[in-house]
C-alpha cells in the first residue's frame, strides 16, 4: 500500500501536494474546535479557520518556494497560537503539521546549513508565540519546549533521507564514471594497438614492395643481355617476397583472436640483431650500406630493439626510393643511457623526401613511443639524415640530458 502511494506522488506531484494541505488543515481546524473543559466549541472560528487554511494552502509552493512556504507557514501557526488563549483552545502539535511539512520539504530540497538555520528560526519563533500569548502574562512550559522540539523531528529526518540521497547519487555517479572510464581506456587501447599495427604493417610492405619493385626492374633489364645474371636477380626477388610474406603473416596475425587458427606468430620481433640481414637484402637492389658501432652495446628492451630496426629499415627504403644515390651508411652509438640511430645518404637534393607519405610521421611516432626523438632533415653538403635518439635500459631524464648535451656540444 505504501509503495502504491509513492508511486501515485510521483505521478501526480501536484495532487499529492492538494491532498497533504488538506489534510493537515482539517487537523488543524479541528484542533481549533476542541476547547479546554468544561467549555467545547463546535464550530471554528472563521478567523481561525481562515489563518489555518492560508497556512495550509502556502504548502502548495513547497516545490518551488520552500524558503517562502516554510516562513509563510511559521507566521501562521504561530498567529493560531496567539489566537489560542482568546478562543479556548491548546497550542498543540497538531496546528505545527504545515511548519512541519514545509520544513521537511526544505531540508530535502536544499542543504543542512540552510535547513538548519530555518528550522531554528521556526522552532523559536513558535517557542515563543506560544509563552509570550498565555492567559495570565507571559510564561514558558515544559510541554511547550517539548513542542519546539518536537518540531524539529520533521526537518533532521528529511535531512537525513536527503544525505542518503546524495550518498547513493554519488555512488551510482562514481560507478557510472568508473564504468566510462573503463570504457575509455579500453578503446584508447584498442586504438593504439591499431596505430602500432598499422606502422608495422607500413614498414614491412614498404620495405618489401621496394625492394621487389627494384629487383624485378633490374631483371627485367638483363633479361635480354644477361639471362644468367637476370636469373640470379628473379631468386633474390622470390627471396625478398617470401620474407616480406612472413613478416606480414605475422603482423597480420596479431588481428586474429588466440583461438583461431594461423595465429600470432612465435617467432621473435626484428631488432638490432638483425641489422646485417636487412643491409643485405639493399644489397641485392644496388644501395651498398655501411654499418658502423661506436661504443660499448647497452641492453635494450623489445620495444626500444624493434623500433631502432623499423627505423633503420624505414629511413634506409625511403633512400632506395627517393635518393638518387648508391650509397648510405648507418651509425649506432652507445652512451651510458642513448643509443643514437643515424642514416643518411650522399644523393642530390631532392624537394622533400616522403613527402606524399607517412614514413617520416611513423618513424617519429616510433621513437616518441618509447620515449625517444627523432629528427630528420637534408645535410649541408648532400643527402638527408635521419637521427634518432633511444633510451637504453639504463635510461634516467638526467643521465638522457647530459648525453645529450655531450652529444651537440
Amino acid at each position: 500500500m505504501i509503495a502504491d502511494i509513492r508511486s501515485w506522488a510521483r505521478r501526480h506531484p501536484r495532487g499529492f501536494d492538494a491532498a497533504t494541505a488538506a489534510s493537515l488543515c482539517a487537523l488543524a481546524v479541528l484542533c481549533t474546535t476542541m476547547a479546554q473543559p468544561p467549555r467545547i466549541v463546535r464550530w471554528p472560528p472563521p478567523a481561525v479557520a481562515g489563518v489555518a487554511v492560508l497556512a495550509c494552502a502556502a504548502l502548495l509552493l513547497r516545490r518551488s518556494r520552500p524558503r517562502l512556504t516554510v516562513v509563510t507557514t511559521t507566521a501562521c501557526t504561530a498567529v493560531l497560537g496567539a489566537m489560542g488563549p482568546t478562543f479556548g483552545y491548546e497550542f498543540g502539535s497538531t496546528l505545527t503539521g504545515p511548519v512541519m511539512a514545509a520544513l521537511a520539504s526544505l531540508a530535502w530540497r536544499t542543504d543542512s546549513r540552510t535547513a538548519a538555520r530555518y528550522s531554528a528560526a521556526a522552532a523559536l519563533a513558535l517557542l515563543a508565540a506560544s509563552a509570550l500569548w498565555q492567559p495570565g502574562g507571559a510564561r514558558l512550559r515544559p510541554e511547550q519546549v517539548g513542542l519546539a522540539a518536537f518540531i524539529l523531528v520533521a526537518p533532521a529526518v528529511a535531512d537525513s533521507l536527503r544525505s542518503r540521497r546524495d550518498y547513493v547519487a554519488a555512488v551510482e555517479a562514481r560507478a557510472e564514471m568508473a564504468e566510462r572510464t573503463r570504457e575509455e581506456e579500453a578503446h584508447r587501447r584498442v586504438g593504439a594497438e591499431r596505430m602500432r599495427i598499422a606502422r608495422e604493417l607500413h614498414d614491412v610492405v614498404a620495405h618489401g614492395i621496394t625492394l621487389a619493385h627494384a629487383q624485378a626492374a633490374t631483371a627485367d633489364y638483363l633479361m635480354a643481355s644477361r639471362p644468367d645474371r637476370a636469373q640470379q636477380v628473379m631468386h633474390n626477388l622470390t627471396a625478398t617476397l617470401n620474407s616480406a610474406l612472413g613478416e606480414l603473416k605475422a603482423t597480420v596475425g596479431l588481428l586474429r583472436e588466440r583461438d583461431e587458427p594461423y595465429g600470432p606468430s612465435s617467432e621473435p620481433s626484428p631488432g638490432l640483431a638483425k641489422l646485417p640481414e636487412l643491409i643485405a637484402s639493399f644489397d641485392q637492389v644496388g644501395l651498398s650500406i655501411t654499418l658502423t658501432r661506436d661504443g660499448v652495446a647497452q641492453p635494450l628492451s623489445p620495444g626500444v630493439d624493434l623500433t631502432a630496426y623499423r627505423i633503420t629499415q624505414e629511413a634506409l627504403t625511403n633512400v632506395s626510393k627517393h635518393a638518387l644515390t648508391t650509397s648510405a651508411a648507418v651509425r649506432l652509438r652507445f652512451t651510458d643511457s642513448l643509443l643514437t640511430l643515424t642514416v643518411t645518404d650522399d644523393g642530390p637534393p631532392v624537394p622533400v623526401r616522403d613527402a606524399a607519405g607517412y614514413g617520416l610521421i611513423g618513424m617519429r611516432e616510433r621513437a616518441h613511443a618509447v620515449g625517444g626523438q627523432l629528427h630528420a632533415r637534408p645535410r649541408d653538403d648532400a643527402g638527408f639524415e635521419v637521427r634518432a635518439e633511444l633510451p637504453t635500459l639504463a635510461y634516467t631524464p638526467a643521465g638522457r640530458a647530459s648525453a645529450h648535451d655531450k652529444d651537440t656540444s
